[in-house]
C-alpha cells in the first residue's frame, strides 16, 4: 500500500502537530521574549516532521535543489533570526518557504 502509516510516518505527523501548536502558541502569547522558545521550537519540529515522513534522503533533496534555493535559505534564515531574538522577523522570513 502507498499510502501506509508506519511508525516513522506517525511520529513525522505529530511532529508537525506539534509545530502548528508551538506557532499558535507563539502568536498568542504577542511574540514575548520569553516565550519565544515555541517559535524556534516550531521551525525544529516542522523540519523534523518533514524529515521523517518525507525520508532522510529526500529532505536533503527538496532543500539542495536548485529550484527551492530561494525557500530553503529564507528558511535557514528565518531560523537564524529566531534564534538572535528577532521573532517577527524571523518568522515573516521562515514564512516565505
Amino acid at each position: 500500500m502507498a499510502y501506509e502509516l508506519t511508525e516513522q510516518k506517525k511520529v513525522g505527523l505529530g511532529l508537525l502537530g506539534f509545530g502548528i501548536l508551538f506557532t499558535f502558541l507563539g502568536v498568542v502569547l504577542f511574540f514575548d521574549r520569553v516565550c519565544l522558545c515555541f517559535v524556534a521550537m516550531k521551525q525544529i519540529f516542522w523540519l523534523s516532521g518533514v524529515a521523517l515522513l518525507l525520508g532522510w534522503r529526500s529532505t536533503v533533496n527538496v532543500f539542495t535543489s536548485r529550484a527551492n534555493v530561494k525557500g530553503s535559505a529564507s528558511f535557514l534564515i528565518g531560523l537564524f533570526f529566531l534564534f538572535v531574538r528577532w521573532p517577527i522577523l524571523g518568522i515573516y522570513c521562515g514564512k516565505r518557504l
